[in-house]
């Protein structure tokens, strides 16, 4: 089959490889219909992530048909359309029974390795590196999906289209749960830092959970008037204004409610100074994060308030601003999403009309053209918000 591989920094091949087989009683073959390319697979692409090997197969957003499923699989049959979530999830152990799914602690075969470098290990990551698994991902015409009878969501509804499902594997849920932990309440403003879609989605969660101001932060004026179409109600260009000085004005010297990153570890500074200093010390693996985004939603959110991550975080960071969260009863609340409890409330939620996930979609390209889709992405070029693959 056909599938994107990682080749090295700032390198992706559509290569042939072996065809995914059933290798447990639990497993499904999903024959690849839609994927898609996350910002989280930037951070791969960069050579930001350890543990990339030549040839890993990349990709966690994907959904299709199931080919063929494992004896212990009662639940899908052959011919069903699903969307496989990007955590792996075991559904049994104690992490799983409590709905904290991207915690599974069977899932993770390399957990010795993600232990040494957070303390604990989080579940199995399609297409994330060796440090959550190493599991082949799914760009690609096929999908191998462990814990089948637990994971992948049957989509029934055949007036649905992929675009409108596709992003129930992870950007959705990954921005719903960034705003759920929120504890949204009427009047409430919340900032989102990172107009880009798990940012969009973040913005649309916040309007459906009852904020009644949602700022939308970033410096691209395509990605801010798609904020806007997510349903920000305020839009700030960093690169024009002080965003501290900003948000203060409009929120009345108080800050937001809720402050949300999602930036991650890449993150950019208007001020060139600043943004070269940890841009050099990341280079030199001096820190694993370029933090600008998440120092400013500390400082930013409002007495009392919560800052919640949903940007992807590797390692270490400089000055992070601790002193500003233990002075001001900040809370912080963050973690990889746990999509399966999220899978079907969201459904409904697209299928009653309160929103079409495929607004975020940008460009679609054959599943040979995903280098031309990284870089697309990566450089924000024509406009590029997000990348669907079709194989």
């Amino acid at each position: 089959m056909r599938a994107t591989c990682w080749s090295g920094r700032n390198t992706v091949q559509v290569e042939n490889v072996p065809d995914p087989k059933i290798l447990t009683d639990r497993d499904a073959i999903v024959k690849i219909s839609s994927t898609s390319i996350c910002g989280s697979d930037l951070h791969l692409y960069d050579g930001y992530v350890p543990s990339m090997t030549k040839g890993d197969i990349l990709g966690h957003e994907f959904m299709g048909e199931v080919v063929e499923v494992g004896k212990g699989v009662s639940n899908l049959q052959v011919g069903d359309r699903v969307v496989v979530p990007f955590p792996i999830s075991c559904g049994n152990c104690n992490m799983c029974a409590k709905g904290l799914f991207s915690l599974c602690e069977n899932s993770n075969p390399n957990a010795g390795m993600a232990e040494k470098l957070w303390g604990h290990a989080p579940c199995g990551i399609f297409g994330y590196s060796a440090l959550t698994g190493g599991y082949a991902g799914g760009q690609a015409e096929y999908a191998r999906v462990p814990f089948a009878d637990v994971g992948p969501i049957k989509i029934e509804n055949d007036s649905l289209t992929d675009d409108q499902v596709l992003f129930l594997s992870d950007v959705f849920p990954t921005g719903y749960m960034a705003v759920e932990v929120c504890d949204i309440k009427p009047g409430d403003v919340v900032a989102v830092w990172g107009a880009g879609p798990v940012g969009l989605f973040a913005i649309a969660s916040a309007i459906m959970l009852g904020a009644e101001r949602v700022i939308a932060i970033d410096r691209f004026d395509y990605r801010l008037d798609k904020a806007r179409e997510a349903g920000a109600t305020d839009l700030i260009d960093y690169e024009q204004v002080s965003v501290p000085v900003v948000l203060k004005e409009m929120t009345g010297g108080r800050g937001p409610d809720a402050c949300i990153d999602a930036v991650g570890l890449e993150a950019h500074h208007s001020h060139p100074v600043i943004h070269g200093y940890d841009r050099v010390k990341q280079a030199a693996r001096l820190e694993t994060e370029r933090p600008h985004a998440i120092r400013e939603a500390i400082m930013c959110c409002g007495n009392g308030g919560t800052v919640s991550i949903a940007g992807v975080y590797g390692g270490f960071m400089d000055k992070f601003p601790i002193g500003s969260l233990m002075n001001r009863s900040l809370t912080v609340k963050t973690g990889q999403a746990h999509v399966h409890r999220y899978l079907r409330p969201l459904l409904q939620r697209i299928e009653n009309g309160e929103i079409d996930p495929s607004f975020v979609v940008s460009h679609h390209l054959a599943l040979d053209d995903a280098p031309k889709g990284y870089e697309m992405f990566k450089h924000k070029t024509d406009n590029c918000t997000k990348v669907v693959l079709n194989p």
